[in-house]
């Protein structure tokens, strides 16, 4: 989807400076176009709450002579651009957060560019390009290692696609097929 500058100032709730950050944000999707904005409740660690700018999507990071598209999240608090955005990466289902020097448990990027951040020097596009040229030399997210099947996880895959539970009468009912197909009842004996 294609964001101009007048499309995003109006996103922008009243408290930012609005003709600043919108131009911030419209620079920063014409470099990286797999990121859209977006205002959404932000919970701060103290359980604080607030409607705040992101940009959410994926940024490309060269890795091994390969791209992958990392999944971040920027968020721009109203003091923007006077102090940093708080940066997270926000891997997929398939994917778990490498914690490791710039990256935390939860995903938060902790970089030295953030914590130096200076009005005036810093802005969004060098932001993402200095997280693109990090990750590419410390990957902030890998897939999910995938359990090796063994003999007992796809007998029990077996049982969990040929069985079939329910109760009735707060009895618990457990419906497996026979070898001819045909379905077998056994009442559990215990009552729910």
């Amino acid at each position: 989807m294609s964001y101009s500058g007048e499309r995003i100032k109006k996103m922008l709730p009243r408290e930012y400076l609005r003709k600043h950050v919108a131009h911030d944000i419209y620079t920063a999707l014409t470099h990286f176009n797999r990121l859209e904005p977006v205002v959404d409740l932000y919970v701060y660690n103290d359980g604080t709450k607030k409607n705040l700018m992101s940009l959410t999507g994926t940024i490309p990071v060269l890795y091994d002579d390969k791209t992958y598209n990392i999944p971040v999240c920027v968020w721009l608090e109203e003091t923007y651009p006077l102090s940093a955005p708080i940066c997270y990466v926000r891997p997929t289902r398939e994917m778990m957060v490498l914690r490791g020097k710039y990256i935390s448990s939860n995903g938060e990027v902790m970089l030295p560019y953030l914590e130096e951040w200076k009005h005036g020097e810093c802005d969004l596009v060098s932001l993402l390009q200095v997280m693109a040229a990090v990750f590419g030399d410390f990957p902030p997210v890998c897939m999910q290692p995938q359990p090796e099947p063994t003999e007992q996880t796809s007998c029990w895959l077996q049982f969990q696609r040929e069985s079939e539970v329910s109760t009735r009468d707060e009895s618990l009912y457990l419906f497996l097929d026979r070898e001819d197909g045909q379905p077998v009842l056994q009442e559990n004996e215990t009552n729910c």
